[in-house]
């Protein structure tokens, strides 16, 4: 249980995410979380609304098992298959988010300060939601996929659009990290 329970080490989980593409790549499919939404919302009767719903989600019906697994997998390895193990962060990071009003930095898996529903219910949590869904959503189609999809799917396929997004989402976090996130709190 020892080496279920602790984080796997990236010369066991790196391969078993190159085994899950290459069968991927084998069958003609990609993984990216947002290509699924896409066909929940197409399911759901958004091709009425618009024409970027307008495909036959049948054929993408299979990526509704990727949605599924990732919440099913979620709580079964957060509720039975966790040691509740925190990550070890960098003193000098756990000092500036001090500073930044986060009191128990490095104390939790995340920091209540974003993610308690006392945070996430009060004006300042909802329009951080909100201004973030909404960014998210737009890059998100704007960029052709997703953070998933690019780096996992498009990198693995050796797909040049997919490198140039993956750079600009580091770009983004560290402008995020960096200069944005020390502005809001």
């Amino acid at each position: 249980m020892t080496y279920i329970l602790n984080p796997w080490p990236w010369y066991i989980s790196g391969p078993l995410i190159a085994i899950v593409m290459a069968l991927l790549l084998y069958f003609g499919k990609t993984f990216g979380m947002s290509s699924n939404l896409r066909t929940m919302c197409t399911m759901m009767g958004a091709d009425k609304f618009s024409s970027f719903f307008k495909f036959n989600w049948k054929d993408q019906s299979w990526n509704l098992t990727v949605v599924a697994g990732a919440i099913i997998g979620g709580f079964i390895a957060t509720h039975y298959l966790s040691n509740d193990s925190i990550s070890a962060l960098n003193p000098t990071t756990v000092t500036e988010l001090q500073h930044m009003g986060f009191e128990n930095a490095g104390a939790a898996l995340v920091p209540s300060e974003m993610y308690d529903m006392e945070a996430i219910t009060s004006p300042k949590g909802l329009l951080l939601l909100i201004i973030g869904g909404l960014l998210v959503g737009f890059g998100t189609r704007y960029a052709g996929g997703c953070t998933s999809g690019h780096a996992i799917t498009g990198l693995s396929s050796l797909q040049k659009p997919s490198l140039i997004a993956v750079i600009g989402f580091f770009i983004g976090g560290l402008i995020m990290t960096n200069f944005i996130l020390p502005l809001i709190f």
